[in-house]
């Protein structure tokens, strides 16, 4: 009966479910991890059998964007469906308090509409690990979930092989990027040792729970790694020797035409890794990445022996992408394409699976998800709804994607604004989408690069400004 009445019009089937016959929500959201390192995204290397199997059962979108590459204002803007330059929620802990007290979350907007709303774990910030070390709230919002749950984790403090795989381990200098370093531990004992396989376990343990229960459920399940620094038990380092680590490829001169902001000095000289250093830990972020597969084929596992998985929404993104030496780059903050770009999986019963390769941003998934529950779409949310994609993956519902960090990315079909203002990058996305050469300062693109501008400004002055001031761009 839900799948022919998800063919309806949303305000039919709005009238027609009961509370009960509404879909669940299922939403996992991975801490830093780059769509590069999944098999599905096209890794040949690092294993993800069950977010591949869950891509090949969904649509696969080939260019979300998250709306900021660091993870405070992302989270932010996806739960309450506002661009960050919309809101003060530009900073490191963003959360309600900046993006505002009149405007509801995502998941609030579903409890409020007779939802269970529950949060296992790291959706809003926290900090990693400081936050998970102490197993505290971070800048949850407890206004969001009917039920919220942390997940207490030792981090570097577990037992086993740890490395420092950074010869500046107190990160760059001062003003030049992240503080963050490589510490890696190839941790002793099973799973339910660290934060995640707590929070798989506490899924498992929920999703039993609600199979009784009269509400649909909005069940938000968020995952630390392969944030660092890189801990998981060393089973999952098992596949992958050293030996066997391919970098991405150096190119000579490739840092020449990048300006140096602090979010482009995140840079193998800067963080003085020699070439070990550099594939361990590229090893130990496929370790975590498979360490967090393994974890959600648990936890959907569980929804199918429930019986739950025929009425789920089920999703599966990041809050922003990663570097992994492209460019010789590292981290995030970065607004090129592998900071900048997302994983996005959306499952949904009744829906045929799907590769789309039109745009979307993080905040499309409020209102989309909102659609394809039957609930009215907020009409003050920024995010679009793209739940047409879902049954024709060639619908086109955005014609530029936006993102922040270090800068501002305008990213349309063909070009890649990175713009800090005097300075910048332009790339030609269909005939470098690598992005190695960079067009700002080509007289023969001045063209192209005025039309960016002045759609960005647009863009901008559409969303609403906060601090900016426009008349630099």
């Amino acid at each position: 009966m839900i799948f022919r009445l998800l063919a309806f019009p949303a305000l039919l089937v709005a009238c027609s479910l009961s509370a009960r016959e509404k879909l669940n929500v299922l939403f996992f959201i991975s801490d830093d991890l780059t769509a590069t390192a999944l098999g599905c995204y096209g890794n040949k290397l690092c294993k993800t059998p069950n977010i591949d199997k869950l891509a090949a059962e969904g649509t696969r979108f080939t260019r979300a964007y998250c709306q900021a590459t660091f993870c405070g204002p992302s989270r932010a803007s996806l739960m309450f469906g506002y661009y960050p330059y919309a809101s003060k929620a530009t900073g490191y802990t963003s959360g309600r308090k900046e993006v505002g007290a009149d405007k509801d979350s995502w998941a609030q907007h579903f409890k409020k509409n007779g939802y269970h709303s529950a949060r296992i774990s790291k959706v809003f910030h926290m900090g990693v690990p400081p936050d998970v070390s102490k197993g505290s709230d971070g800048a949850d919002d407890p206004e969001s979930w009917n039920e919220a749950y942390n997940s207490k984790g030792p981090e570097t403090r577990v037992p086993g092989r740890a490395e420092q795989l950074s010869n500046n381990p107190g990160g760059l200098k001062k003003g030049t990027g992240s503080s963050q370093s490589f510490n890696v531990v190839e941790a002793e004992g099973d799973d339910l040792v660290h934060s995640d396989g707590k929070t798989a376990q506490k899924a498992v343990e929920l999703l039993h729970k609600y199979k009784d229960m009269e509400k649909p459920f909005f069940l938000a399940v968020g995952f630390v790694r392969p944030h660092v620094p890189l801990v998981a038990p060393k089973k999952y380092f098992a596949p992958y020797p050293l030996g066997k680590m391919a970098l991405p490829p150096k190119i000579p001169g490739d840092q020449d035409d990048i300006p140096q902001n602090s979010g482009n000095r995140r840079t193998t000289a800067n963080y003085k890794m020699d070439l070990n250093q550099q594939k361990g830990t590229l090893r130990a972020y496929y370790a975590s990445v498979s360490f967090v597969d393994a974890l959600v084929g648990k936890i959907l596992d569980a929804l199918e022996t429930n019986g739950q998985r025929d009425d789920t929404i089920v999703i599966f993104t990041s809050d922003h992408g990663y570097h992994l030496g492209e460019h010789d780059m590292w981290q995030k903050v970065s607004i090129h394409e592998e900071s900048a770009k997302v994983p996005l999986i959306i499952c949904v019963p009744g829906k045929k699976p799907a590769v789309c390769h039109s745009l979307s941003e993080l905040i499309d998934l409020y209102p989309t998800v909102s659609r394809l529950c039957g609930l009215q779409i907020p009409g003050n949310l920024q995010g679009k709804d793209i739940s047409g994609m879902l049954d024709d993956p060639a619908v086109k519902v955005r014609d530029a994607a936006l993102s922040s960090g270090k800068g501002r990315l305008l990213r349309t079909e063909k070009w890649a604004l990175l713009d800090y203002g005097k300075k910048g990058e332009l790339y030609d996305m269909e005939k470098d989408p690598k992005q190695y050469d960079n067009l700002f300062d080509k007289p023969e693109h001045a063209d192209t690069l005025t039309a960016l501008k002045a759609k960005l400004k647009a863009k901008l002055n559409e969303i609403g400004k906060n601090d900016l001031n426009l008349n630099k761009l």
